[in-house]
């Protein structure tokens, strides 16, 4: 984009303004490790209309529409989201639930309308919204019942009932899928539906590369790393970093000597920490077996049968 990026906002005081992440933060593929699957899908269903409109004009589909990302947390749901954006070539819009909910009667409504007109303003455009199901909650979870008007004035801007989407993007994250009301995955709306996994083991030994190779190691096996740490989030290597760099610093205070993090230091607290995914597997579980009638959780189905090793018995699939 040549263009400097328009905002189109309410001028009122108390609206929000939204603005798209710097050019150099944007992320592709190529910078995402594993989720070779995920990718597949996502470039034939949502970036290549963006890359080859004329061929899907053809077929009668334009690029743009809604897709729900969801699965444990800290598993770089939003950092795929970025990278479907860096293939768009798009603008990419990173929301807050807070920036679009507000106290003030009315105000939630002119921030979504504020939101969709600044995007359409620079679109293409991908705008990203995390924790959608504290927006798109089952009518039934609701405890607000003001929220009713603001979720109508979401759905209306993604039907595009006053303006075109086209080549606008909207994907919400969830760490709760099952508790997304029906309305939201109506077709036009988040009507296709991605389960972000754990990452796998090629992805993990490159997330342990990336939060250590600033920090003074002796030499680490990645790979070994990376091979003893199924079902470990992002979020979780990240922790398990942090907690045992705390203690080489711990040791260098006490001691005085210059200390290095090493291998065994790193196997010790990953035999003693657990991944978070596993009990939000151990709650997933129960809906692959109970509420999956339509399909929807077939991806994480899969997963659960196939991928969880010697966790199965205790998952309930024996």
């Amino acid at each position: 984009m040549d263009e400097p990026l328009k905002s189109a906002v309410d001028a009122e005081a108390g609206i929000s303004i939204f603005e798209p992440l710097l050019e150099k933060y944007k992320i592709t593929f190529s910078q995402l490790g594993g989720l070779q699957e995920l990718k597949k899908q996502a470039s034939l269903k949502i970036i290549q209309p963006f890359k080859n409109p004329a061929l899907f004009k053809k077929f009668k589909k334009s690029a743009g529409g809604g897709i729900l990302l969801y699965g444990p947390p800290g598993c770089g749901k939003s950092y795929f989201a970025r990278a479907i954006a860096g293939e768009c070539n798009a603008a990419f819009y990173n929301i807050g639930i807070d920036q679009i909910l507000d106290m003030y009667v009315g105000n939630s409504e002119k921030n979504i309308k504020a939101l969709f007109d600044t995007a359409r303003a620079n679109r293409p455009a991908v705008i990203f919204i995390d924790e959608i199901d504290a927006l798109g909650r089952k009518r039934e979870l609701l405890r607000h019942t003001n929220m009713t008007s603001t979720i109508n004035a979401f759905l209306a801007q993604m039907d595009g009932v006053e303006s075109d989407n086209e080549n606008i993007l909207i994907i919400g994250a969830t760490n709760a899928p099952w508790d997304v009301d029906s309305a939201f995955r109506r077709p036009g709306r988040f009507d296709r539906v991605f389960f972000i996994p754990p990452p796998d083991e090629e992805a993990r030994e490159e997330i342990f590369h990336l939060y250590l190779h600033e920090l003074p190691i002796e030499e680490i096996n990645y790979h070994v790393l990376g091979e003893a740490t199924p079902h470990f989030s992002g979020a979780d290597i990240s922790g398990l970093v942090d907690r045992v760099s705390e203690s080489v610093i711990e040791e260098i205070l006490s001691s005085g000597e210059e200390l290095l993090i090493s291998q065994e230091e790193l196997m010790e607290t990953i035999e003693n920490v657990k991944p978070t995914t596993m009990e939000w597997f151990e709650m997933a579980k129960n809906v692959v077996e109970y509420a999956n009638e339509n399909g929807i959780y077939d991806e994480l189905g899969e997963y659960l049968k196939n991928e969880m090793g010697s966790k199965r018995k205790k998952m309930g699939f024996l």
